[in-house]
């Protein structure tokens, strides 16, 4: 009875021992309060009451970050949100390093965002989130990284400004692209008169023309309406009229 006592005694302590990680875990081993390594994924084996073991998640997680109101660099008051991806690459430096790796990264991230967004003007918030998110990403992952935590992300979700700030962004808005709409249309009149000049001066050196544009300009009007009536007066009269103003000066200076 004695052998098969121990001997049970024995198999129940084996089994005490046996432990299972999953493939997306890792077990880190304390034996009498000394780190001894880390363990899994599978089955391992670890001393009763001796050693004990404290399991860390590696996948990826995602975490909120609370809506941060904050003041930028040309002070506005502004209300942020951003999303948080991150996962731990050092699963013994997680445990041992930090008491809780999970709120430290998200405080640290917190509190990085408002440094950053204080850093920057409301327009380059609203433009430039790529950068920002970059510029977070490499601040929090750069202070996590002793910890054992690697940051694969930041993106900011939000960006909430007040009422009044929109309605004064909309103003301002409107009087660029009534300020485009303006300057495209001088310089269309400024294309247009050159044009103008240009046709007026080909017509000048060239009367046929003249005569031409002016039968096509009535063409175009008897299209156009054909109860309007329409004189015809010959460009001989408007060159007699300039040959009478010419003679007019020059009997004035004499």
């Amino acid at each position: 009875m004695l052998p098969l006592a121990i001997l049970l005694i024995v198999v129940a302590f084996f089994l005490l021992g046996l432990c299972i990680s999953q493939e997306y875990e890792r077990a880190i081993v304390f034996r009498l309060g000394r780190f001894t390594g880390t363990r899994g994924p599978g089955l391992y084996w670890i001393i009763p009451f001796i050693e004990r073991r404290k399991t860390i998640d590696i996948r990826t997680k995602t975490v909120d970050l609370e809506q941060q109101e904050t003041i930028t660099k040309d002070s506005v008051t502004i209300k942020v949100n951003a999303v948080l991806w991150f996962r731990v690459v050092a699963p013994d430096a997680a445990v041992i390093k930090v008491a809780n790796y999970n709120q430290a990264v998200y405080q640290l991230a917190v509190t990085a965002l408002r440094n950053i967004i204080g850093q920057h003007q409301l327009d380059e918030v609203l433009r430039g989130r790529q950068q920002i998110n970059a510029t977070l990403q490499q601040l929090v992952d750069a202070a996590t990284e002793n910890w054992g935590v690697k940051i694969e992300l930041v993106e900011i979700k939000d960006v909430e400004i007040p009422v009044s700030m929109q309605r004064a962004m909309a103003r301002e808005a409107e009087a660029i692209r009534e300020k485009r709409a303006r300057i495209i249309k001088a310089e269309a009149e400024l294309e247009a008169s050159i044009k103008l000049t240009q046709g007026a001066q080909q017509m000048e050196n060239s009367p046929m023309a003249l005569e031409l544009r002016r039968m096509q300009m009535v063409s175009e009007i008897g299209i156009d309406n054909n109860t309007t009536t329409v004189v015809l007066i010959p460009s001989e009269f408007s060159h007699a009229a300039q040959s009478l103003n010419k003679l007019a000066k020059v009997a004035e200076h004499v």
